[in-house]
């Protein structure tokens, strides 16, 4: 961990503004205030274009700072050691402890507010009671998949095993219903396919492994036996008594999967580095277009992805990726895609007590949700960024699109303030979709015609379609990363999970690469029930309880 006084310089560079302390200054009757995200993302240009609109409109502008080479919780331990901290900020995995730190200002004031009504009808009152920390208030708010009006969902911005529409166009748009049908299409595609045109060597299959971005090589098991994303456990509903807890790292499921990967591993068909590279080198194979195929979650890659194909051109060649809804066995039901929003309540923007004027600073989030802000955000400027037709309906010119797919224009033009409130679904028009990807006739203009011609084959009009999930209805208690995220050390049930954690990291690319893997699996098993997972588990299962318990009147 840096020491307060390199910590306070190194954020002082990374802000360009001084140090986070004291930053809600006033120049031109702006009040500029700080953001942090323990999540990477793009830095936007000083004086950029759609940010200067917003603080026209709001009085507020924000300068957004994102993690570098930090774990959140090394991140926000810094910034509480140091009480160098911004306006505000987005915690992650580190949210409890700004919570233990007492640094963060109470919602509760403020969602009783008539003035504030845009933040408190983003949930229902059971939903922000799942917010409540123990001293009873809420101190932040996730911003992610909320719906309003009716969805108009095209994308899938979840977990799947991805492949390039150039390998389904090869192979003639088969059907790929399991993990074998997807890893045997890979290998036969290689077997003809050892390069791009470029002359950049193909990699069938990647996972990435660093930091707390693992699961893309660790929970698929869960998905393979057809549950939803629980993260860190599966719940179990058929065959029991109640809701029950079950450890998806050691069943059947799992030791087939990984013994897949150590199969494909053996064969020359996984990344060779795939256990040592950085999230950077993993964007950096994926941009080039010479991976047919991870399993990620769509926020992960896509959007960098995506822009550098487009700006490459390499989504005419069929780079783009699609999903799968893989299961273990054919003809089982998956739940890869959940259909409705999905409530993290682990983390979200919150400001801190070094904000010099919280209520100015919670009427921006309000404002943030106003029609005419949040198309700013993710519209753009009316005839600058996008049209309106005679029936209401916006749209972009191809000009207009590849500006926005273009990263200086971004950096420059751009501002989505992509952590603060923002919503899905329909705009308060009844018309429009909140965000341009939602909108039909924009969805499908944007698509490359490699793309284009992959979902024409399947007779799909939306990423979700290639998951064919089943369109069930999450259970109050889901997910229930959202407790898992933020279990402490000083429980045994957290000590345990922490352990775990570090024996999966140790221990699945060991499995992977293993050349006895019947042996290494063992080895891994000892390791892995060393750390107690039972009492992980049992702490897992009292949540469940209380949370279906409080799901009867919701």
């Amino acid at each position: 961990m840096k020491s307060k006084k390199i910590f306070a310089l190194t954020m002082a560079c990374m802000m360009g503004i001084g140090a986070f302390a004291g930053c809600a200054k006033k120049k031109d009757s702006i009040t500029d205030y700080t953001f942090f995200a323990c999540m990477p993302g793009k830095e936007i240009n000083d004086g950029n274009e759609i940010q200067a609109e917003i603080a026209k409109l709001t009085g507020v502008r924000v300068k957004e700072t994102w993690i570098t080479g930090q774990e959140p919780a090394e991140a926000v331990g810094s910034m509480v050691v140091t009480g160098e901290l911004p306006d505000f900020i987005d915690g992650g995995d580190g949210s409890d402890q700004l919570y233990e730190a007492g640094v963060l200002v109470a919602w509760d004031d403020y969602l009783a507010k008539d003035e504030y009504k845009n933040l408190k009808e983003m949930y229902s009152d059971k939903e922000w009671d799942m917010f409540r920390k123990p001293d009873g208030k809420i101190y932040w708010a996730n911003v992610f998949q909320n719906t309003y009006g009716e969805s108009k969902a095209t994308g899938h911005n979840d977990e799947a095993f991805w492949i390039q529409v150039r390998v389904l166009e090869w192979a003639g748009y088969p059907k790929l219903e399991t993990m074998d049908d997807y890893f045997g299409l890979l290998e036969r595609y290689y077997a003809e396919n050892k390069t791009n045109a470029d002359g950049t060597a193909i990699i069938p299959y990647t996972a990435l492994c660093e930091g707390w971005r693992y699961f893309c090589i660790e929970n698929a098991p869960q998905f393979l036996d057809g549950y939803p994303n629980d993260g860190s456990v599966i719940v179990q509903l058929e065959g029991v008594d109640k809701p029950t807890i079950v450890d998806y790292n050691t069943t059947p499921t799992a030791k087939r999967y990984f013994s897949k990967l150590n199969e494909i591993y053996n064969k020359n068909l996984m990344d060779p580095d795939f256990a040592a590279m950085t999230y950077d080198d993993y964007m950096a194979k994926l941009a080039s277009g010479a991976v047919l195929g991870m399993c990620d979650q769509w926020w992960d890659f896509a959007f960098t992805v995506n822009d550098k194909f487009k700006a490459a051109g390499y989504d005419e060649l069929g780079y783009n990726y699609v999903p799968f809804g893989l299961t273990i066995e054919a003809g089982m039901k998956n739940h890869w895609h959940t259909y409705g929003d999905t409530l993290n309540s682990a983390s979200g923007i919150a400001v801190t007590t070094k904000c010099k004027n919280p209520d100015k600073a919670f009427t921006f989030l309000a404002r943030c949700l106003d029609q005419d802000i949040h198309d700013l955000r993710f519209w753009g400027i009316k005839g600058t960024d996008y049209l309106v037709d005679d029936q209401g309906l916006y749209y972009r010119t191809e000009e207009m699109r590849n500006n926005w797919a273009d990263a200086d224009f971004q950096a420059k033009h751009c501002c989505a303030y992509s952590y603060f409130p923002q919503y899905g679904g329909t705009s308060r028009d009844g018309k429009n979709a909140m965000n341009p990807g939602e909108q039909t006739s924009e969805f499908f203009a944007t698509l490359a015609d490699p793309l284009v011609k992959c979902f024409e084959a399947y007779g799909y009009t939306t990423y979700g379609d290639f998951l064919q999930s089943e369109h069930d209805e999450m259970g109050f208690w889901f997910p229930m990363y959202s407790y898992s995220n933020n279990m402490s050390t000083k429980t045994d049930g957290g000590a345990a999970w922490a352990k775990m954690g570090d024996c999966k990291h140790e221990w699945l690319p060991k499995v992977v690469m293993a050349s006895d893997f019947e042996a290494t699996w063992a080895e891994y098993m000892d390791a892995y029930n060393a750390c107690k997972p039972e009492d992980f588990l049992a702490e897992m299962q009292v949540e469940l309880d209380r949370r279906v318990e409080m799901g009867k009147d919701a």
